[in-house]
């Protein structure tokens, strides 16, 4: 615990089977710890972080004034008991909270490796694992630490490994040995290895790995290619064996967590303030009467001193304001009293079961409900501003289906697919069986389009049982495009490196493959060269429509044009689209390009340039075959979910670790990205000059299209923007700079290198700027690490509440750092849950969480603090102006009793009830207006000048409360004569008016009304007056005669009728004005929850949601509208360069069964350079829809930023 942290690594050295010499440089062990607290560390810890809460620090202080007697007018145990019950609650919570991080932590720690050690393998748990120890994984196990790959079970020492905890991706990835060590099967062989390793020290790269092998006098270059990260899986490897070069915390994995942060919401962190204030409020209050305290011993307490004298050691008026001063503070302390507090905790304990128990949010088909798993953080989901998003697996199901197609000018996708074929996959739906007839009679372009999916790609092929087939893809996209010829009776069987088996129709026909012309993110495409059992050679591509078309042979034009339309028409929808093509060749030339290939294939410099130089000179005049779509399938909801968020005024970014190319086709397919958008910015720079060059292209852009509409009208080169309609008045904002003026035209593309330099100090500003101007932002190819720094610059810079959602592993250290985490239980395990405060299974249960449970949930606590500060400085500032006419001398106005059940019995149950049950509006009201939800982003609802208001109106209904009976009473009479201006009188009745005061004013705060409501607020007022009558009892008088003094004083008081008046004129002069206030409010000036209040019998004239208004901002209904002749390809292909040259080379065959992997190529870049303008005819739809939705429905509504409604 106390162990000296070693110096800052400058570079690693490790060397094999050498503990005693590895532990020379104090590497970390391979025990990992993300708990907060151990048994000894708890309670100062613990207490620490809770006196840190302002509020505990000033009730501590409170309870020492109380232990000394001279100046406590108030028992001690009145402030000592709620507060060790909120400081043991919270204490037993945050315990709870930690023993699970203990419990996660030792189930990982305590996990089973076999470690070779004196040349054995032995069985260690990992937390025993160290630097330099040689391990042995077996098929399906997690990788414990980050390992050198020494050698495997398969040929040519490769391994197959999946990463989704790391990055998030599914599909599987190959590593390699360094060939020196690849033969070191053995174990004795492994025992006897001592080669040393010098690489880099620990980092969170994830795609870097840099270091030399030195062993037998030789020194061999060490890549990412060669390690194995902890949180990988390995898999279709019998076993390998891998050298330990970090351990635990310096591991990748654990480098890019993250650390477990303490989360406060803004109300929170405003209590802390506004305490303060009340606390200098108090110290005013006490000074004002401690100096009348000084004044009045000293003028008039004097001449009392022979009979009344001074309790010791009082000896002078001096001292007599100093004991008053401390008194006084005691005595006015219920101006924040701690009750407060137990009150906020059990609401929001009360909103978190609402939560668990919300049927709608609970998902039948995997049996999981949300949960809260933190209950400190509810208002803060009705205030968020920014949502960052994991792609994989949170907005998708990271499932490709073939979805449409184009042949020969003929499109197909419509109606429902019955497979004709014995080796179809039984899980293949296809909606056209027109195309399917197409295959029955022999179409030879059908017949051709199939034979090219079924041939050109690199899936591997595994027949377990006969005529069942398993497909291992690189890609999902791959696996469905084979899987689709597969059903339509083109079923590919398998592969040797020189040989590509299919079922053709039901006849099993081999081809020779020739060549492999691989796929990279600059080609875009890949092909392959076949020569089938006639001797026929023919070349078969497959890639994006924005390459390929312009290879085709001229003779193509018109095929082209329909084509083009029908890839225009799928990537409209957001389907993933390629474009196919084939080419004959005779057999000179083949042989020709064979040649220069193998020329350049063998080149020692310039090598890939050569190859594609030789591959773009074969893959020319081609002949058009077709095109397909993918639909890399969302889950439900997710296109809807963000655009009701969106007109919520919430911002959501996309940060992933897939490809550009994937990522913005997500982003069309979810309606983050939509052809309407002026401008798609994409910033994928290598250099600090590029990124920063980009950015301020960028800026500019978008000033011209903000302000130079009717010139890019004119000129037809400039962005355009829409005409802007008649606005009117949005709620209030705060002060924007002039990039947030123009949000909602554009969108961010950037690259995880161009964001490690975008967030470098002197660029973050800039990207801020620029990226927050933007309706939407997508960030691809980033780290975990990328993902916190990314939220923390908009915590930063933007003060606005954030929420991460993710549901990897990959996903934990964004859902740390954001105000607000959010884990998915998905497919790629539980870590993002673990480390969440929210969790459920579908992306489209966000919606209901921030849109009803935030809303309300904010909504509530900020009407149960004002009720709470007005009622509590009614009741405490009556004893300020009682002050004043006992002599400054800390007299109580109420007795005791009722100053301790006060907050605890009279007044805490309705304003608990408010708190947890109200709601201004129902949920489906919520869901329909997103525009409900900005209130709580402004923070309207509670803030300083609310506060002010509430304090106001509770000190003027204590003046009220005192002067109104004091005037009434002080020459008022019984019926008998005997005058009524005595001190227990007064008392009864400000304390009865003060009840029944605050008891009808949260009548008329609370907006929607249960039975719990009504039982608890005028169960309260009459547990009030039989609390009160009892305690004036004889029979308690009889028990304790030194306790309760004035025996029937309360039956007497409230037999007068004058007192009832008194209360009742009391009760009017509070109520009237706050009900005249409100409803010239609600008539001069409703807000949109007042008016659907009104209109709440009213039948909603639009059926969808958020009504007819919504459609005009949404981009949620139906299909995207027409693109005005832009045109954008819809490619994506989640393919990555060399596993062409694996297959080719026989490296990856194996005598056991065939494997997939991914060979990566980390440093990809692409760019989407489409220019894409607004539809004047959607415009003006939209301007005369706005109009009629006005004149129906008479509610102004604001849909984003500069449209209004």
């Amino acid at each position: 615990m106390f162990r000296k942290r070693p110096p800052p690594e400058e570079e690693r050295r490790v060397r094999a089977n050498d503990r005693e010499y590895n532990e020379k440089f104090q590497y970390a062990s391979n025990c990992i710890m993300t708990s907060k607290y151990n048994i000894v560390t708890f309670l100062p810890v613990n207490l620490f972080e809770q006196f840190q809460e302002v509020a505990n620090t000033y009730f501590l202080f409170l309870l020492i004034l109380q232990l000394i007697p001279q100046i406590s007018s108030l028992s001690w145990f009145t402030t000592i008991v709620p507060l060790a019950l909120v400081l043991s609650i919270t204490a037993v919570k945050d315990a709870t909270d930690d023993y699970f991080r203990h419990k996660s932590d030792n189930q990982v720690n305590n996990r089973q490796s076999q470690v070779l050690i004196r040349g054995s393998l032995q069985n260690e748990k990992w937390m025993n694992v160290r630097v330099g120890d040689i391990i042995k994984l077996e098929n399906n196990q997690f990788v414990a630490a980050d390992l050198l790959l020494l050698s495997s079970s398969e040929p040519h020492g490769l391994c197959y490994i999946e990463t989704a905890e790391l990055d998030g991706e599914t599909n599987m990835k190959v590593r390699q040995s360094v060939s020196v060590t690849s033969e070191l099967g053995d174990q004795n062989n492994l025992a006897s290895f001592d080669g040393e390793v010098v690489c880099e020290p620990p980092n969170n790269k994830l795609d870097r790995f840099c270091g030399t092998l030195y062993w037998r006098d030789k020194k061999y270059t060490l890549t990412n290619q060669n390690m194995l990260l902890r949180g990988c899986v390995l898999r279709n490897t019998e076993a390998c064996y891998g050298l330990v070069i970090f351990a635990g915390p310096d591991t990748k994995l654990m480098q890019n967590s993250g650390r477990t942060k303490f989360k406060r919401t803004s109300i929170d962190r405003l209590m802390n303030t506004l305490v303060l204030w009340i606390f200098g409020f108090l110290v005013c209050m006490g000074v004002i009467l401690a100096v009348g305290n000084a004044v009045w011993e000293r003028e008039v307490g004097s001449l009392f001193q022979s009979y009344l004298p001074w309790d010791p050691p009082v000896d002078n008026f001096l001292f007599s304001a100093f004991l008053s001063f401390w008194s006084y503070v005691i005595i006015l302390n219920t101006v924040v009293p701690i009750s407060l507090y137990v009150s906020v905790e059990v609401i929001r304990l009360g909103h978190s079961y609402f939560i668990n128990w919300d049927q709608q949010m609970f998902c039948s088909q995997c049996n999981t409900a949300a949960e809260a798993r933190t209950t400190t953080l509810n208002e803060e989901l009705g205030q968020v501003e920014y949502i960052f998003s994991d792609k994989t697996g949170t907005l998708t199901q990271n499932i490709m289906s073939f979805n449409k197609c184009s042949i020969n000018g003929q499109t197909y996708g419509w109606l429902d697919f019955i497979p004709f074929n014995p080796l179809a996959d039984p899980d293949f739906c296809f909606y056209d069986d027109k195309l399917l007839e197409s295959v029955k009679v022999g179409d030879s372009h059908t017949h051709e389009f199939f034979r090219l999916l079924s041939l050109c790609h690199t899936v591997m092929s595994e027949e377990k049982s006969e005529g069942e087939l398993l497909y291992k893809a690189q890609s999902p996209d791959e696996g469905a495009l084979v899987t689709a010829a597969r059903n339509f009776g083109f079923v590919f069987r398998s592969r040797t490196p020189g040989t590509i088996t299919t079922t053709e129709m039901g006849r099993t026909v081999t081809y020779s493959l020739l060549a492999i012309l691989d796929f990279n993110n600059i080609r875009k495409r890949m092909s392959v060269i076949v020569r089938n059992p006639e001797g026929r050679i023919r070349l078969y591509c497959k890639g994006a429509d924005t390459v390929l078309l312009d290879r085709l042979h001229p003779c193509n034009q018109e095929l082209m044009a329909i084509t083009s339309d029908h890839l225009n028409e799928y990537a409209a929808d957001g389907l993933r689209t390629l474009a196919l093509a084939y080419r004959d060749l005779s057999e000179d030339e083949w042989e020709s390009w064979s040649e220069s290939h193998r020329f350049a294939d063998k080149a020692t410099d310039c090598r890939e340039d050569r190859l594609a130089a030789a591959y773009e000179q074969i893959e020319q005049d081609m002949m058009l075959l077709g095109a397909t779509a993918i639909e890399d399938k969302l889950q439900e909801g997710v296109p809807e979910t963000i655009a009701v968020l969106s007109l919520a005024n919430i911002k959501i970014w996309v940060l992933t670790g897939d490809k550009q190319e994937t990522a913005v086709n997500i982003g069309y397919s979810c309606k983050m990205l939509t052809d309407d958008m002026t401008e798609v910015f994409i910033i994928s720079g290598h250099t600090v000059q590029s990124v920063r060059q980009e950015l301020s292209n960028g800026f500019k852009e978008g000033q011209e299209g903000e302000n130079s509409a009717a010139a890019a009208e004119e000129g037809g080169k400039q962005l355009q923007c829409s005409p802007p309609l008649p606005p009117s008045p949005p709620l209030p904002r705060p002060p924007s700079n002039f990039m947030e003026n123009i949000s909602g035209e554009f969108a961010l593309v950037i690259n995880g290198h161009s964001l490690a330099h975008a967030l470098e100090a002197d660029m973050e500003t800039e990207f801020v700027s620029t990226a927050c101007a933007c309706k939407a932002v997508i960030c691809c190819r980033v780290t975990p690490l990328q993902k916190a720094q990314v939220v923390e610059l908009i915590k930063k810079h933007k003060k606005a509440v954030t929420l991460a959602i993710g549901d990897g592993a990959n996903d934990v250290s964004m859902i740390k750092s954001a105000h607000i985490g959010v884990g998915i239980s998905g497919q790629e395990g539980i870590q993002a849950v673990l480390a969440s405060d929210y969790s459920f299974s579908q992306f489209r249960f966000l919606q209901r969480l921030l849109l009803v449970h935030g809303r309300w949930s904010y909504l509530r606590m900020c009407r149960f603090l004002c009720y709470f500060f007005y009622k509590n400085f009614a009741f405490t500032m009556v004893h300020f102006w009682f002050g004043f006419f006992c002599g400054f001398s800390a007299q109580t106005v109420y007795d005791q009793y009722f100053i301790t059940l006060y907050n605890i019995v009279y007044t805490s149950l309705p304003v608990l009830a408010m708190g947890i049950f109200d709601q201004d509006v129902p949920d489906q009201r919520s869901l329909e207006y997103p525009k409900l939800y900005e209130p709580g982003q402004l923070n309207l609802l509670f803030n300083k000048r609310e506060f002010f208001i509430c304090i106001a109106q509770g000190i003027y209904t204590s003046v009220v409360l005192f002067f109104v009976p004091y005037a009434i009473l002080s020459d008022a009479t019984q019926s008998t004569g005997v005058p009524l201006a005595d001190y227990q009188t007064f008392a009864v009745t400000t304390a009865t008016a003060l009840v029944i005061v605050v008891s009808v004013q949260i009548a008329l705060d609370t907006g929607f009304w249960t039975i719990i409501n009504h039982v608890f607020v005028w169960g309260s007022l009459g547990t009030y007056f039989t609390i009160m009558f009892a305690l004036h009892s004889q029979t308690l008088f009889r028990i304790f005669p030194n306790q309760f003094h004035f025996v029937g004083s309360a039956q007497s008081t409230l037999l007068q009728p004058v007192v009832w008046l008194t209360i009742a004129l009391a009760t009017a002069i509070c109520i009237v004005p706050v009900l005249a206030f409100r409803f010239l409010k609600l008539d001069l000036k409703p807000q949109l929850a007042d008016t659907l209040v009104r209109q709440k019998r009213r039948k909603p004239v639009g059926r969808s949601v958020g009504g007819p208004w919504r459609g005009v901002g949404s981009v949620s209904e139906g299909r995207l509208g027409a693109r005005g002749g832009s045109r954008r390809s819809g490619y994506a292909f989640a393919h990555q360069e060399g596993f062409g040259e694996l297959i080719t080379s026989g490296k990856n065959m194996r005598l056991s069964s065939l494997a997939l992997a991914t060979f990566a190529s980390r440093h990809s870049s692409s760019w989407i350079d489409t220019l894409r303008r607004k539809n004047k005819t959607e415009i003006f739809w939209v301007k005369n829809h706005v109009s009629s939705v006005k004149n129906c429905n008479q509610i102004s509504f604001s849909f984003t930023k500069g449209v209004t409604i």
